[in-house]
This record gives C-alpha cells, structure tokens and sequence, in this order.
C-alpha cells in the first residue's frame, strides 16, 4: 500500500518499508540516539548490507581483531573475493590504528564488547582518527545494547546489532538491526533491496515487544552476570573468568569508563575440550545453544557454535582456546543457576 505523502511509492516488506518494520527500527534508532534505522532479516545481514554498500572494489576497511567468528570470515575471505582488502588490528595494540590506514581505506570497524572474549576496545581515539581521515567507524554493539552503550555518545557513526539477542530477548527470532546518518542507513537499505535478506512482518513485531522490555531486562542481567563472574572466579575448576566487570579483566577499567553496565554474558575457561563437554552435558536448568541475551540462560562452546571454523589451523586461534564455555545469563533466580553450575562443575571434578 501506498505510504502517505510519499507520491504513492509502495510500501513493501521486501525493503524494509511495511509500517512495522519502520515503526521498531525508528523505536531503535531513538534508543541509540541515531537518525534512522533499519531492520534486516539477521545480525549477519545487518553486518554484511552495511560493509557491501560503504565499500567498493580496490577499497580498504581496517578492523578490530576481536570480532564474531562470521564476521571474522566475512572480512576475511567473502570482501577480499569481491577486491576489498582488510587489515586486522590487535585489540592491546590500539596504535595499529592509525599505521594500518591507507589512502584507499574506507571504513573502520569494531565490536564492543567482542565475542567471546568480552574485550571492549575503546572507540573513541579510534572515532577521533575516522573523524580525522574523513572515513566512518562501524561498531557492532550487540553484546552492551543501548541499553548498556550507545555508539553515537563516543563517535560512533554507525551500529550494527543482531537483533535476535538482546533487542528481541527471547529467543525466538532472527533479526539484525543498523542504525545511523539517514544517508548511510539509505545505502544499506539499496543493498538490502537487491540481496533481499529483509525481516518479515511478523518478526519486526516480536522485535518490538522484545524492545519494549529491553531496559529492566538487561539491567537484571547486568545484575546477575556481575554475581555470577565473582562467584565462578572462586571455583577451583574454573581457570579463568572472563567478564568486563571484574578487575582482572584487560580492559575493566575501559569498560567501566564506556558502559552503563558490564552485560549479561561470562565466559570462562576450564582445562580443556573435554572438561568444556562434561560441564555442558551435566546441565539441567541451563541450556546448550549457540544464541545470548535471551530470558533463559544459554551456554555454548565458541569452538562449536560463535567460531567454528574459523580458520584450519583450530580454534584455539585468536585467544579462543578449546575450553571455553561462554554464559548467557537469563532472568531465573540466581541461586538455581548456580545450583546447576555446581552441577557441572561436579562433573568437571569427576574428569579428574
């Protein structure tokens, strides 16, 4: 059906342009402080549409090395396919920056905090060198939400999320999300015209009821992750703990300086693979699935779900070590998950 005062254009899912569609990505866009939005079929087509149309063949894009594993590959393999070269910054080292830049570069990208690590680079001497060089900085920011940061308050110009995890929050829809500049959010959008990877109607609705929750949700898990990372780092089966929130983490104090709260994902490091499986297999309440952010608590072993494959020489590249388990913490009582963590703890004692 025609849009009003539009000339009569239709208004047509496949564009992202159904009434539903607009009415939560304008509702997200608010809530990160951007100009428009756009909701696309899943968190890797937000990624993907956006870094296609701000680049063309013979561009340059540098990158942080601490990203999700498609993402990884995306830039790895699928750009470099299509004449677009990518440089990868070590995330301790942040004066690669601006060594790594060309005259050919378009674009930097980054995420905060980074899977499954939880690294949180901070954006805003790298927001300084975009801002500098005339070029964009893209962040993906699915694990804080706007809830916990919001991209455009440290010069960010544009944020990309998967809407299936925080934003929706109940597991039970795929989605991705870009926000920012009206002329950008356009681009993406063209992008998303040809290669057609748009949400449905009814999944822009439950991306909506997911929104309307968003704060007292996350905060909630912000709450329970915090207690949860103290109370692991005490357990002798647990090597060590990842979580921003923790004084030992890297970049605690970076974390503490950008975000409203340290998140609702934890991940820890337990001896080995086989300590890893016999921890997931004891579970009861919790349960073993590659997604985050939902009401219920998830775990997944990165090597299996976030970044399998991510290159032949194993999983252990890029600090991803075989052990991991990463925790999604949901909205149960606190003392039931750790009842059933102690339950997979036992198990990983039982190894010997």
């Amino acid at each position: 059906m025609p849009a009003d005062g539009d000339g009569g254009a239709p208004r047509y899912s496949r564009c992202g342009t159904n009434p539903t569609q607009e009415a939560v990505a304008t509702k997200i866009a608010s809530l990160e402080g951007m100009d428009a939005g756009l909701v696309l079929g899943s968190g890797m087509a937000a990624v993907a549409m956006t870094l296609l149309s701000l680049t063309r063949s013979g561009d340059h894009i540098v990158a942080s090395g601490a990203l999700y594993g498609a993402t990884r590959r995306f830039l790895s393999h699928e750009l470099p396919r299509r004449g677009v070269e990518v440089t990868f910054v070590e995330v301790d080292q942040p004066r690669q920056w601006r060594s790594c830049l060309r005259p050919s570069t378009r674009l930097l990208y980054l995420e905060l905090p980074a899977n499954p690590l939880l690294r949180v680079p901070d954006p805003r001497p790298v927001a300084s060198l975009a801002r500098e060089m005339g070029i964009l900085l893209v962040a993906d920011t699915t694990f804080a939400s706007p809830v916990n940061f919001r991209g455009r308050e440290h010069g960010v110009d544009v944020v990309v999320q998967s809407g299936s995890k925080y934003l929706g929050g109940h597991s039970d829809l795929v989605a991705g999300v870009v926000c920012g500049p009206e002329e950008v959010v356009e681009e993406v959008r063209g992008m998303l015209e040809l290669y057609g990877p748009a949400l449905d109607p009814h999944g822009a609705w439950l991306l909506d009821r997911g929104v309307r929750t968003l704060v007292p949700r996350v905060q909630w898990q912000n709450e329970g992750a915090l207690s949860l990372a103290r109370w692991l780092r005490e357990r002798p089966e647990v090597e060590r703990v990842y979580y921003p929130g923790l004084p030992d983490h890297p970049d605690h104090e970076t974390a503490t300086r950008l975000l409203d709260g340290y998140g609702g994902v934890v991940s820890i490091q337990l001896q080995d693979s086989k300590a890893a499986e016999a921890f997931c297999s004891a579970l009861r309440l919790a349960s073993v699935a590659p997604s985050l952010g939902g009401v219920e608590t998830l775990v997944s072993q990165p090597r299996h779900a976030s970044h399998r494959g991510l290159s032949s020489d194993g999983p252990t590249d890029h600090g991803i070590s075989t052990g991991i388990v990463r925790i999604s913490v949901g909205l149960e009582e606190l003392e039931d998950v750790k009842r059933d963590f102690q339950r997979g703890l036992a198990a990983v004692r039982q190894l010997g």
